[in-house]
Formats: C-alpha cells, sequence, structure tokens
C-alpha cells in the first residue's frame, strides 16, 4: 500500500485513495520535546503524513520542509461548547485565529470531532476543502469512502485513533482491517507516541508531567505493546517494497 496525505484525495477518481494508507497527527498542543519524537518516527520510516495543528511552533517550520508531510488545523471549539469564551471570542474567530498560523491548511479536523452544519460552511467559507471530523470505527466493517457534501466540502471518514483503541483493548492487527477498496485513514497523537500509550490510565496519571518531557520519558510504557509499536507496525506491514 502506498502512503499518502490527505490533500491527495479526490471523490471522483478511487485511484487517488484506494490501496493507501493516510496517517494524520492530531498535535494536540503538545511540548516540542514531544513533537519531536513524532516527527522523528515519521521521518525515519519516510513516509507521508497530514499533521493537523493546535499551536504555533518553531516545529512547523521543519513539518514544512518535508514534502511528505502537510499541515491541516485542529481548532478546539471546546470552551464555546462549555460556555467558557468571552466576546468577542467566537466560532469563526477559533478558526481564523488557527489559519493565522497555518495558512495554507486545506484540511480540518477539530478537537474532538466537533461538527456542525454552522462550522461546515465557515471551514467551506475560508478555503478548507477536507474535513476528517468522521469517525466510524473499524468495527463497524463499512466499506468508507470520501463523498462531498452541500457546500462542496469533501468528507474524509476514519476509522481508527490510537486513544480510542486504548478503550478497546483488542490487538492492534491493521492487517485485518485495512481494505484496498476502503479509505484507510489513521490518527495518532504525539504525546501517545511519546508515552507509547497502551492505557489512558497512564496518559491520565502524567498529566503533570506533559510539559515536562524529561520526566515524562521515565514514566513511558516500555513493557506492552502501544502507541509507538502500533504506528510502527502499520508502517512496516504496508510500505511499499522496493
Amino acid at each position: 500500500m502506498n502512503f499518502k496525505t490527505i490533500s491527495q484525495i479526490d471523490p471522483g477518481n478511487t485511484e487517488s485513495w484506494r490501496d493507501s494508507v493516510f496517517i494524520t497527527i492530531d498535535i494536540d498542543w503538545c511540548h516540542d520535546d514531544v513533537l519531536t519524537h513524532a516527527i522523528d518516527l515519521l521521518e525515519r520510516a519516510d513516509v507521508a503524513a497530514t499533521w493537523f495543528v493546535t499551536n504555533e511552533t518553531p516545529l512547523l517550520q521543519r513539518l514544512r520542509a518535508n514534502p511528505k508531510f502537510e499541515l491541516g488545523i485542529h481548532p478546539n471549539f471546546n470552551r464555546l461548547l462549555a460556555g467558557l469564551a468571552e466576546p468577542p471570542e467566537t466560532a469563526a474567530s477559533v478558526i481564523d485565529s488557527i489559519l493565522q498560523i497555518v495558512p495554507e491548511a486545506k484540511a480540518v479536523r477539530s478537537h474532538s470531532m466537533t461538527q456542525n452544519s454552522q462550522l461546515l460552511n465557515l471551514f467551506k467559507e475560508r478555503g478548507l476543502r477536507f474535513d476528517c471530523n468522521h469517525f466510524i470505527p473499524h468495527q463497524a466493517n463499512y466499506q468508507l469512502t470520501p463523498f462531498r457534501i452541500w457546500n462542496g466540502l469533501i468528507k474524509i471518514p476514519y476509522f481508527w485513533e490510537d486513544d480510542l483503541h486504548c478503550i478497546d483493548k483488542i490487538d492492534f492487527n491493521p492487517s485485518q482491517w485495512l481494505k484496498c477498496d476502503s479509505l484507510n485513514v489513521f490518527d495518532f497523537h504525539p504525546i501517545h507516541l511519546f508515552l507509547n500509550t497502551h492505557d489512558l490510565e497512564l496518559y491520565e496519571a502524567t498529566r503533570d508531567l506533559h510539559y515536562q518531557p524529561a520526566l515524562l520519558k521515565s514514566r513511558a510504557n516500555t513493557q506492552q505493546e502501544g502507541a509507538r509499536e502500533w504506528l510502527l507496525t502499520l508502517i512496516h506491514q504496508h510500505i511499499p517494497q522496493p
């Protein structure tokens, strides 16, 4: 299988996405050392990835310099939903703020997968082309495809996410889930790659250390297969052979 970025998908051309793997990364405001670890993993493997950005960091220039990477946006509407936002913060301003950091973005996945018809129209109005907010787990056994909605935005459903896999507590076996004629989109997070998370109890127990990478590294999982091994397994099982 080939590794591709989200913006390479064309709903009108099945060859643009069939027999392919799409790795996406939600940065989630992680420490730069944590993000560096994730970039190192993907660059050593020399595979494509789409990075959903939450914040400014000098590392965005490193990501932009890799022709196999692309940047999308990962806006957070949770403060609005919780009633914690103060004027003049609006859904539009949240999107505009992150687009100032990543003006070239063509793809969006909201934090917590937040979406509604108004947000989808705001995404489209700002030049975004791909919405990645539909999670349909592989257990549903559906054949996923990209599709256009009423405003022309392209929906990219995805079927696997590292933190949700921790909750499922099943073996990681992508060969059983990947289908040549289905859309195969995976979602990873740098913090889980760094911790090699296998159980969300580890993530929650180390929250106070998430911005202290030296201490956090000492708490990383080394006893069981976790997010880091899952990513490497996905890559090594499906990277095209010369």
